[in-house]
């Protein structure tokens, strides 16, 4: 098989085809159809009609965090908190962006009066996330005081239609700090669509943490290092993936998220616990058929995992009729319809 680089999964993307704001309609959205080239430029409520009654499709559930909190250091200088993880009686795993690190034990005093107190670095003594104790409840005060953490390439500070539109209508397990954007096309008529179609449903959770725009750094694609994330796939969820196999039906996976999700439980045998799972060309799955995916960064581990599914060189083609027909990139932009390329 052939040996890929970084540079295999790099493609020039004007900035202005960066979607800074949603659709004005959820399922207005475009979508790709990208299982045969050449692909066919649809809109996204026609989704339900390129599926098969029996299909079933899985979505992941988290709800994204309000989890940007700003304050301040004792000596006055401001600093920046992004919570990657809630944990036990109060405490919280978080990104720090700050002039200086302050040492452990610095009491911080953060917008909307309430406190957070450094207890040192996670998940040991060098890592490069910092755990904190909040002086209340963590996900009360983040409803209360946070901002929604919108990815670095969106140029504005968050707003009310960001409160609602960078969160899926089913969103339902709070624990996301990113938004499982493939999901984000769906509205309560395409699901009253999908069933009256015979297409299934079913749900797991995957909360996507801040990496997923961690920047591969080594040419040698083999050597970057995922962050891990936890995941939950549940019993009447693994039930309705083993009935559609059984008869016959499809599972098509709404995200890379629930992509990661499925393919990690099929390969580890666990259905619940967290996740590095780095899909590249040559990955065999195991569950996912087909997937509906946003387009994604350039040289990032989303693009490796959809060249993966669907084939380096369709992938190619897809992003460069993408661009060249002016479809939306990155969160709130537009979907493609792949499907998984033969082994």
């Amino acid at each position: 098989m052939r040996a890929f680089t970084l540079g295999d999964f790099d493609f020039a993307l004007p900035p202005e085809l960066i979607a800074q704001h949603p659709a004005p309609e959820r399922s207005a959205s475009r979508l790709l159809d990208g299982r045969h080239l050449p692909p066919a430029d649809r809109v996204f409520r026609e989704l339900p009609a390129l599926l098969t009654p029996g299909d079933l499709l899985v979505f992941n559930d988290t709800r994204v965090l309000k989890a940007r909190l700003y304050g301040g250091k004792p000596s006055g200088g401001k600093l920046e908190l992004l919570v990657e993880r809630v944990l036990a009686g109060g405490e919280v795993v978080a990104h720090m962006k700050v002039s200086k690190k302050p040492p452990v034990g610095t009491v911080l005093a953060m917008e909307g009066g309430f406190t957070a107190t450094l207890l040192g670095r996670w998940p040991d003594a060098e890592g490069p996330l910092f755990r904190l104790a909040f002086s209340d409840d963590p996900y009360a005060l983040m409803e209360r005081h946070g901002h929604v953490p919108l990815p670095p390439y969106i140029e504005h500070a968050d707003t009310e239609q960001d409160v609602e539109r960078y969160q899926t209508v089913f969103a339902r397990t709070p624990g996301a700090v990113a938004a499982p954007t493939a999901a984000l096309h769906f509205d309560p008529q395409v699901l009253a669509s999908l069933d009256a179609c015979g297409i299934r449903r079913a749900s797991l959770t995957l909360h996507v943490g801040a990496g997923t725009f961690q920047p591969v750094k080594t040419e040698n694609i083999a050597e970057h290092r995922m962050h891990s994330e936890w995941y939950d796939v549940p019993a009447a969820t693994q039930e309705a993936v083993a009935r559609t196999r059984a008869q016959g039906g499809r599972i098509v996976a709404v995200g890379t998220t629930t992509v990661r999700t499925l393919e990690s439980w099929a390969l580890t045998g666990q259905a619940r616990g967290d996740t590095d799972i780095f899909i590249t060309p040559g990955f065999r799955f195991r569950l996912v058929d087909l997937m509906v995916t946003n387009f994604h960064l350039p040289r990032s581990t989303l693009m490796m995992l959809v060249s993966a599914f669907a084939g380096h060189d369709r992938i190619t083609a897809l992003y460069r009729h993408a661009v060249a027909h002016r479809y939306r990139f990155f969160s709130y932009g537009d979907s493609m319809l792949l499907e998984r390329a033969p082994t």
